[in-house]
């Protein structure tokens, strides 16, 4: 479901990878019953064309149901404990130019791309709170 690097793709406005998010949410949020029912339909793929037509926008992931929303709002707190630093840490370092420019252009490049992975994920908290 979730493809093979294991991961959803999130934007500043909606879900990139939005059908493997839906079905993987949809799956973990049912019932051991509604699973085995689900699993017995033959088609993993006939959703509803509601679902279908539907994007996770960032106002759809605010209307999740309880049980998705704290899917994801747990998800989130795990990836953001995987960072080394939190998200004021590197906004500190990026606002220092004396400390900022002791870093590599690599290192300074790296910095930019966790400070605006970290600034989604928050997004996504927000959003599923």
């Amino acid at each position: 479901m979730v493809g093979e690097e294991g991961a959803f793709v999130l934007g500043w406005d909606e879900v990139l990878t939005e059908e493997e998010l839906s079905m993987t949410l949809k799956v973990l949020c049912m019932s051991e019953e509604e699973f085995k029912e689900y699993k017995e339909q033959d088609g993993w793929e006939d959703d509803s064309e509601e679902e279908e037509n539907s994007t996770l926008s960032n106002e759809a992931l605010s209307r999740l149901k309880a049980p998705c929303k704290k899917l994801l709002y747990d998800s989130v707190l795990l990836t953001l404990e995987s960072y080394g630093a939190d998200l004021k840490a590197e906004q500190d370092l990026l606002s220092n130019k004396e400390a900022y420019e002791k870093l590599s252009r690599r290192e300074q490049q790296a910095l930019h791309v966790r400070y605006g992975q970290k600034r989604i994920l928050h997004q996504l908290l927000e959003l599923v709170q």
